[in-house]
């Protein structure tokens, strides 16, 4: 899954709280007596001037800091968003004046965004905060394992627990490491506690139930509405992910036998791949098909061609002006960084950049010649392409119809990297027939499909949370209910008195929304049906790319351009002709896959039968 990346300038709303003393409010917030239009127009207008600027600094403060990682740049990028932060607190409290005006259409539009915000007035309350926010979150970064009797420079990094996930085959070990990451997590239990009541202090004030109902008001919708929204979504995807689960059940039972894996029920957490069990592409030697037949490997081919960084994002650019999108603008190759420096340490994590609101784009990335990197870059192009092509938008509306958009952009692109498209730029000769479709597809399912009940879940339990419905107490019984209920996983160990185990993924951790992740994963293949039918193309969905296709560009293009100046279901529909998420895509896309596990799950039971009896 792509990491949190920097969020967009438009995005004033992002958990932003006034983490410090109050700044002088705009002008028209010190108006008395009843508010006017004019008013109203005025207060928009300096909040959105001010708010731009303010973004614009933290941003370049956060550039300097992840390229120049040193305690002075860490310092100012801290400065820098405490001051944007408190100026969207105190923005989202004054506009409240402005609430029951009839404004024009997008100047409603953007007091909405404005309020949708929580705000702490009290002095303590806000330092509070803030300290707790930043304690979880340093916590969490500098969380290691020790194994007993162990030295101290022996201590497991979250990364090297992880590598063990993937890559042992030993039930004991992987066991040990999954159990040592999660019993990190309750050192910083009673600060999320303190944390969410506070969080909700904030919300209240604005005027939500709390602040999962401020999450979900954020998607032009009822907080119900949406909640009910992303149910049908999952519904819509079950089955499918049923498929997947009782195979990979299966496969793991084969390989680490009856003992360690039941027949039927939940796959203990421990054994999927991953800390989380929220992507089981690490898995896919021991779940391959038999005939496995995955045509020529990207990888092996791009470092062949000893594929530069350069060169690596110059395809990812050449498939984005094949759809009749501009070049990048220059700067974006000055100012850009693309491979790791050996003068100093940098932060590698991928990310897309707009620094200026209008064309000064870059990458932060350091690129290997790999499959996964080929694709990273085509998703990180597609954060920019967004930008570039709201770019013209007021500074409130510069942003993703929806923060699943922006996520959901590049990775529509990423579908269409085929053999066909990879034949047309000439890193592949030849296109694997049909037949061997089982093998990527099934790959892709790992990562995508898999993912999608984790996605749900991580925010349906802190919409709970923070609803009240489940106290601290009951952090862990919640938690691995929701886990059991949608993902069919269970916990390899019983819970424990004071357990924290949904603290142990970071986003928890930084308070950071999840639904986006889901909402993305359902988006890009809306998306690509839509784009491959305005393309012409009538061949199975998991073949079609749109390479070169300015029709499917143009339609791409439209929808950008909107940002988030209207209601993200009337930026779907410029796509797509229908105004609300559909999985059904998605559904399409994997039939074929479908199919065969079903059939392979069929058998499977059979051989599982017959060795029973």
């Amino acid at each position: 899954m792509h990491p949190i990346r920097q969020p967009r300038l438009g995005a004033v709303l992002a958990a932003a709280l006034c983490a410090n003393a109050m700044l002088a409010l705009p002008a028209a917030a010190a108006s008395k007596g009843k508010p006017t239009v004019a008013e109203a127009e005025r207060f928009i207008a300096d909040a959105e001037a001010r708010l731009e600027k303010l973004g614009l600094d933290a941003g370049r403060a956060e550039w300097v800091a992840e390229n120049f990682i040193t305690l002075d740049t860490e310092t100012m990028t801290a400065q820098a968003n405490e001051q944007y932060l408190g100026l969207a607190g105190e923005v989202a409290l004054a506009a409240g004046r402005y609430k029951d005006l009839a404004l024009p259409a997008a100047s409603g539009r953007k007091l909405m965004l404005l309020r949708q915000n929580l705000v702490l007035s009290d002095d303590a309350d806000r330092a509070a905060y803030a300290r707790l926010a930043a304690s979880m979150t340093g916590a969490y970064g500098k969380a290691k394992y020790c194994p007993p009797g162990a030295a101290r420079d022996a201590c497991l990094p979250l990364g090297e627990l992880e590598k063990i996930l993937a890559t042992s085959r030993d039930p004991a070990r992987l066991k040990e490491a999954w159990l040592g990451w999660h019993a990190q997590s309750p050192a910083y239990k009673q600060d999320y506690a303190k944390y969410v009541e506070l969080s909700n202090k904030g919300a209240r004030a604005m005027g939500y139930a709390d602040t999962g109902a401020l999450w979900r008001a954020r998607y032009d919708m009822a907080p119900d509405a949406f909640a009910a929204d992303m149910e049908r979504l999952w519904q819509q995807v079950r089955p499918l992910y049923a498929s997947l689960h009782t195979y990979t059940r299966f496969k793991l039972r084969q390989a680490y036998g009856a003992a360690a894996v039941p027949a039927s029920g939940p796959i203990p957490a421990h054994l999927l791949g991953n800390m989380w069990a929220q992507s089981w592409d690490n898995l896919y030697p021991l779940l391959k098909p038999a005939d496995d037949a995955r045509g020529e490997d990207l990888t092996t081919l791009l470092e062949a061609r000893k594929t530069t960084a350069v060169e690596m994002t110059r395809y990812a650019e050449g498939f984005y002006t094949s759809l009749g999108m501009r070049k990048l603008p220059e700067t974006f190759w000055e100012r850009s960084l693309l491979t790791k420096p050996r003068d100093r340490d940098v932060v590698c994590h991928a990310s897309a950049w707009d620094l200026d609101g209008k064309d000064d784009v870059r990458v932060k990335m350091c690129i290997n010649p790999t499959a996964e990197d080929f694709r990273v870059i085509h998703h990180e192009l597609g954060h920019l392409y967004y930008d570039l092509a709201y770019s013209k938008q007021p500074a409130l509306f510069k942003n993703g119809a929806n923060d699943g958009f922006h996520e959901a952009i590049g990775d529509t692109v990423a579908l269409s990297i085929t053999p066909a498209y990879l034949k047309k730029v000439g890193l592949m000769e030849r296109e694997p027939d049909p037949s061997q479709d089982i093998g990527p597809l099934l790959y892709t399912a790992l990562q995508k499909v898999a993912f999608l009940p984790f996605a749900y879940m991580v925010d349906k339990w802190r919409w709970q949370v923070y609803g009240g419905q489940v106290k601290p107490a009951d952090y862990d019984k919640a938690w691995w209910a929701l886990k059991e209920q949608y993902q069919g996983v269970a916990r390899p160990a019983p819970l424990g008195p004071d357990g924290f185990d949904a603290g142990a993924k970071f986003h928890v951790a930084s308070d950071t929304p999840y639904a986006r992740y889901f909402l993305a994963h359902v988006l890009q293949f809306q998306f690509h049906r839509a784009l491959c039918r305005e393309a012409g193309d009538t061949g199975p969905l998991n073949r079609c790319s749109i390479y070169g296709n300015k029709r499917a560009g143009a339609k791409f293009q439209q929808m950008l351009e909107m940002g988030t100046s209207k209601p993200w279901p009337e930026a779907l529909k410029a796509v797509t002709g229908e105004d609300r998420l559909d999985a059904t895509a998605m559904l399409e896309y994997f039939a074929p896959l479908k199919a065969w596990l079903d059939e392979q799950n069929r058998q499977l039971a059979l051989t599982d039968a017959q060795v029973k009896q």
